[in-house]
């Protein structure tokens, strides 16, 4: 089996996970110290999904025409640039608010963030067409992109350190081009990635069986892209609110957690072939929305802050079923545009995280309980859609 640099898009997704998995944690916080209020917040959190809602369609639809890896570089790119604007720049809401929509620095906080951009998952469907082989390599890049999630939940803890000497907001700055300087390394590996023969695309848009497949996998994630909208962007300026948590025992927090979605990531690879792929990415699913609402209502920080472990370690054991799953029924012509439906459908959906903040001003335990009830209807809608695919 062709490797096509896959060691390369390993250490090209770890330097990107250090630098993405931070710049989600930081940014509500960061935004919040700078005096912009929790339901603004969610605001910009709402225009950060429509962008990259609308930029996600265009990457993978241009990527069945021009390859997969330019739409990886163009993507990264992007994410380096904002990084570095927001690193350098001396505190304007507006430039800030537009460099973190630009960057898609929104959605989810968990150690699985950085694994993915716009592109990687279609390079491997198109690079390893058995489902086994993507399951294995989706498995290794997940726990890769985990473990290094670490660091960059630990640059939260740095944080706490370094403000007393420079502050709190210039020492997020500082550490914001430390993410920078890691997204455009990430954006030098990939250069050195290979990218397997294309079908040729025979049509404007995609097949009828690919479109028809993907639109079960579209509804069967709506409803949790919903509830991870309402509950997870803005959680670790849950845990500050709700417990008054500082970044440093957030930065723990969230590095204990990636820790065990590596845990999660690494058995899920070695697990593969025990269990039905659709039936483990849909009740790991809605477990992890089970933990979310029983954490809700967590009276003490370390009541939480096990449940939030929990439910991460039961996500990643669903993870790679969910990605290898998602191009089960596509057309090899049509990897791109269908997974750029699914990440738009996902993107858009998470546009409920306009609501979060809301939510939040009103009743803290509210998004993380009705975001985990959301998930838990879309992990069985997911199971029942999906059942048992075949190659169409």
């Amino acid at each position: 089996m062709k490797d096509f640099g896959f060691n390369f898009l390993l250490v090209s997704r770890a330097l990107r996970s250090v630098g993405v998995i931070f710049m989600a944690l930081a940014a509500p916080l960061y935004l919040s110290g700078l005096g912009v209020g929790v339901v603004a917040i969610g605001v910009i959190y709402l225009g950060i999904t429509a962008f990259n809602a609308a930029l996600v369609l265009i990457l993978g639809m241009l990527g069945d025409r021009i390859g997969f890896k330019p739409i990886l570089l163009i993507s990264e790119s992007i994410t380096a640039v904002s990084a570095s604007v927001i690193g350098l720049d001396s505190g304007s809401i507006m430039l800030v608010a537009l460099a973190m929509i630009a960057g898609d620095l929104g959605g989810t906080v968990g150690g699985l963030r950085g694994s993915f951009s716009p592109g990687s998952t279609a390079l491997i469907a198109n690079n390893w067409r058995e489902d086994e082989d993507r399951i294995k390599k989706i498995s290794r890049l997940t726990t890769v992109g985990s473990l290094f999630s670490i660091l960059g939940s630990s640059l939260m803890i740095l944080h706490g350190s370094l403000q007393g000497y420079v502050g709190s907001l210039q020492a997020f700055r500082i550490l914001f081009l430390v993410s920078a300087g890691m997204l455009w390394l990430s954006f030098a590996c990939l250069f050195f990635v290979g990218e397997n023969v294309r079908v040729k695309k025979t049509t404007r848009l995609m097949k009828k069986s690919s479109f028809r497949y993907i639109a079960r996998v579209i509804v069967a994630n709506a409803m949790n892209g919903i509830g991870l909208g309402i509950s997870i962007p803005l959680l670790p300026l849950w845990f500050a609110l709700r417990f008054h948590a500082g970044t440093g025992e957030i930065g723990l927090l969230f590095t204990a957690a990636n820790a065990l979605t590596a845990a999660g990531a690494y058995t899920a690879g070695i697990i593969r072939n025990r269990f039905e792929m659709v039936r483990l990415a849909g009740y790991t699913r809605s477990m992890s929305g089970g933990v979310l609402m029983l954490m809700a209502f967590s009276p003490l920080l370390p009541i939480a802050a096990a449940f939030y472990l929990l439910r991460q370690l039961v996500m990643s054991l669903g993870a790679p079923a969910r990605s290898a799953v998602m191009v089960r029924g596509v057309n090899a012509e049509d990897y791109g545009t269908a997974t750029s439906f699914q990440g738009v459908a996902n993107r858009l959906s998470q546009g409920s995280s306009g609501l979060s903040g809301y939510l939040m001003s009103i009743s803290l335990p509210a998004p993380l309980f009705i975001g985990g009830l959301f998930q838990v209807a879309g992990g069985i809608a997911y199971a029942k859609l999906l059942g048992k695919p075949k190659r169409e």
